[in-house]
């Protein structure tokens, strides 16, 4: 066992040992290579390094297998224990090196994790045995990175909910929470003197989402009937694609199609004939586009659930002598509606979060009104203009955008919590 662990511990001794000598070395052949080769150099590396350890694992286990009566677990197995032991040996180098700083540059660090990788294969070849639970050593492995994986989402949420709380309570301890919570004047002034309300951000937030929820609702709860009830699987096959693209396209592009079509066509027929306004900037003119651009969720995720009412429903309608349009509005609409109702929720909560359709097409002056054509703001367009600037990151001013962000996650996050209960519960009624 010993004589398998020499080279790896003479690599990790000589790097060691070598020291400045070994690092002005690493740096000047790293030099010649650019940063983009150098990752796929060691990728490709570590692939090849990885792919030998396996089949010396399987191979050594395959030997084994021809000398005794039984093993416990298929050769392939055995060669999978040499290649996590080798990866991990690698990834246990790679962290070294970020943690402790050693200055051996990127080659270096290269060599740094082979030798440990090395060491870590030498030992996976030395737990090759006939009663070696190879098959639930693997499994197991296999089981804590795809819990690893799951865990991701979930500290990744820890992290943004902790920065949020944290700087948002740094901002009240500089800025009275009652002022911010009950306060209808937002004036920010950098140096002194601001008045953070909250509410006219709320308002425009709820103001310019009702208009779009108005916008996108009916449209893509009517498309939906018509792609589950009444059209031919040709048409549906190309509309309900068709339909999906809207989601695709980039908000910015919705900006600037209400920034340059929208806005002025509302404004030219609409507000200054009325004398409700000369501004191509309005809520309006946001949540129009912003309905347009929702329609995808109401339409596709109200589509799927229609679809799932049974047919037996729809059956047992039509055999009483019901016509389809009594059908549908009788018995598929009452039975799919908690799940529709999930589905608008989750628009809602889209609608609530965009920025760039409020930005160019809403404006920024954050005002209580009931005008739709005048320019109002959003939740999300002042957390945006509040950390951009040179400014003081410790200024009420600008600490103001965590107690936005955390408003805006907490009124997000209900309406998710919602929706995902509404549809949860309609799942469980028709599988």
């Amino acid at each position: 066992m010993a004589i398998k662990f020499i080279l790896p511990t003479t690599l990790v001794t000589l790097l060691l040992s070598q020291g400045a000598a070994f690092a002005q070395e690493a740096a000047v052949a790293e030099a010649a290579l650019s940063p983009t080769l150098q990752r796929l150099l060691f990728l490709a590396a570590a692939l090849v390094f990885l792919s030998i350890a396996f089949v010396m694992g399987r191979n050594r286990a395959t030997a084994m297998r021809n000398t005794v009566a039984m093993m416990h677990s298929l050769p392939g197995f055995h060669g999978a224990v040499a290649v996590q032991w080798g990866a991990l040996g690698a990834f246990a180098g790679v962290i070294a090196h970020a943690i402790t700083g050693y200055p051996m540059g990127m080659l270096g660090a290269v060599i740094f994790a082979v030798a440990l990788a090395l060491m870590g294969v030498a030992y996976a070849l030395t737990t090759i045995k006939p009663d070696f639970r190879a098959r639930t050593f693997t499994e197991r492995s296999v089981m804590a990175f795809l819990i690893l994986c799951s865990l991701v989402a979930v500290l990744t949420t820890v992290g943004i909910v902790a920065s949020l709380v944290f700087e948002t309570a740094h901002f009240f301890q500089l800025y009275p929470a009652s002022e911010f919570f009950f306060s209808t004047v937002w004036n920010p002034k950098f140096g002194g003197g601001s008045s953070l309300g909250i509410w006219p951000l709320i308002w425009g937030t709820l103001y310019v989402s009702a208009i779009a929820l108005i916008v996108a609702v009916p449209i893509g709860l009517m498309s939906a009937v018509y792609l589950a009830e009444y059209a031919s699987p040709r048409v549906r096959s190309w509309a309900k694609p068709a339909i999906e693209i809207l989601a695709g396209i980039p908000t910015i592009v919705y900006g600037l199609f209400a920034l340059i079509t929208v806005g002025p066509l509302l404004r030219d027929y609409f507000a200054q004939p009325m004398g409700l306004g000369d501004s191509s900037s309005s809520v309006m003119t946001a949540g129009l586009v912003m309905g347009i651009m929702v329609i995808p969720f109401v339409s596709s995720l109200s589509d799927d659930i229609i679809n799932a009412v049974p047919q037996s429903l729809r059956d047992g309608s039509l055999g009483l002598g019901a016509t389809p349009s009594e059908t549908v509005r009788k018995v598929v609409l009452p039975a799919a509606l908690p799940g529709i109702v999930g589905a608008v929720l989750l628009a809602a909560s889209r609608a609530i979060g965009e920025t760039m359709i409020v930005v160019m097409g809403a404006g920024a002056a954050a005002k209580l009104s009931l005008n739709p054509f005048e320019a109002m703001t959003t939740v999300t367009v002042k957390i945006v203009s509040q950390l951009t600037g040179d400014t003081e990151f410790a200024s009420p001013e600008t600490l103001v955008a965590f107690a936005l962000g955390l408003t805006l996650f907490t009124l997000t996050l209900g309406l998710n919590i919602v929706a995902l209960v509404i549809v949860r519960k309609y799942r469980e009624q028709y599988e």
